[in-house]
């Protein structure tokens, strides 16, 4: 299958270096306006992830979505992630399929269960149920996307019968992922079940978390799924510019203030990097997605003999990136990482 390109945004609104911060409405055109960049430069896939605190502006990102899916032609939607958790199955289905009829089948899905535990209070779920809750409403989720009337009984949602699920999807199933960031057994569940994997790795070595994928790989041959048919998904942070030493100097004041803020939040000391600490992130055996074209291809193709994924995703707006060098991050993994990629591996 051929290796597809995308970005995402999480949708962050945090101060920049000057103490100012951009109005929440202006936040969501930017996050608008980098999906229409994405699409006119040809990349396959644009996310958002779902989040519901006062530093995010994606709580309701599936309509975000949907105002994309009006505006772009060609690029694939998903989230990155819907926390099905903590969302009600019959309501992400009903919406993800509208958001499929408005894109012309465009539609994906990433369900997991988030980095973050906000919604579980938010919306009444205990975390004492975390995993339980997660299997089951995934469970459910499956189900409705094949049944147009459904029965079911859980123990964390009302049962149904009978239930008419509507509007339909334009595609026969919305493509599903499970998002997976450092749990063995999420990787074991999603090979079980057939599931594609969306695979979120922020640092380190690539060689430190492959078992993930060859749990992952393992499980679903156990389970009797044709491999061909599955895909890997790598994401995330990361920034392309014309050189290394240019990625770095443009990237670190952003990657600082976005790792300090969040840190901060969770009572972590952060010590700002410096651009020397990050120069070896840009070799090929780290994960961290920073550097030239050329460095970005190299770490992908290193990856790919390794977890064998056929995408890549990379968020290139964190901690207040100017929208300008967004932009040209997305030409760049467009128009020269996703050439050089293609090339090595239709050898």
């Amino acid at each position: 299958m051929s290796f597809e390109f995308g970005i995402y945004s999480l949708g962050e609104r945090i101060t920049n270096k000057h103490g100012n911060i951009l109005t929440a409405q202006q936040r969501i055109e930017n996050i608008i306006q980098i999906g229409k960049w994405a699409d006119e430069a040809g990349l396959d896939v644009f996310g958002i992830g779902e989040h519901h605190r006062s530093d995010f502006v994606t709580s309701s990102y599936a309509m975000i979505l949907a105002a994309l899916a009006r505006e772009t032609t060609n690029i694939k939607l998903t989230s990155t992630l819907s926390v099905v958790s903590t969302s009600d199955p019959v309501r992400l289905y009903e919406d993800f399929s509208t958001l499929d009829l408005l894109s012309n089948g465009r539609t994906e899905i990433i369900l997991g269960r988030g980095a973050f535990l906000e919604s579980f209070h938010l919306f009444g779920v205990s975390l004492d149920d975390y995993d339980a809750v997660f299997e089951e409403k995934l469970d459910l989720f499956m189900k409705l996307q094949n049944d147009k009337v459904t029965s079911w009984v859980g123990e964390f949602r009302p049962p149904l019968k009978n239930a008419q699920i509507s509007p339909r999807a334009l595609q026969p199933k919305i493509p599903m992922w499970i998002g997976v960031g450092g749990s063995p057994e999420s990787a074991i569940r999603g090979g079980h079940l057939g599931l594609n994997m969306a695979l979120g790795l922020l640092g380190g070595m690539p060689e430190s978390v492959s078992y993930l994928t060859n749990l992952y790989w393992q499980s679903a041959r156990e389970a009797g799924h044709d491999l061909s048919k599955l895909k890997v998904s790598v994401s995330g942070h990361g920034y392309i510019a014309e050189n290394s030493k240019q990625a770095i100097e443009e990237f670190v004041p952003h990657y600082n203030q976005y790792n300090q803020h969040f840190m901060k939040d969770r009572g972590i000391p952060y010590n700002p990097v410096l651009p020397s600490q990050l120069t070896p992130e840009t070799t090929a055996n780290r994960i961290l997605a920073i550097g030239s074209a050329e460095d970005l291809a190299e770490k992908i193709l290193y990856q790919h003999e390794l977890f064998g994924h056929s995408r890549f995703m990379g968020q290139f707006d964190m901690g207040n990136q100017p929208m300008v060098q967004v932009e040209k991050a997305i030409d760049l993994l467009a128009n020269k990482v996703a050439p050089i990629v293609r090339n090595e591996l239709s050898k």
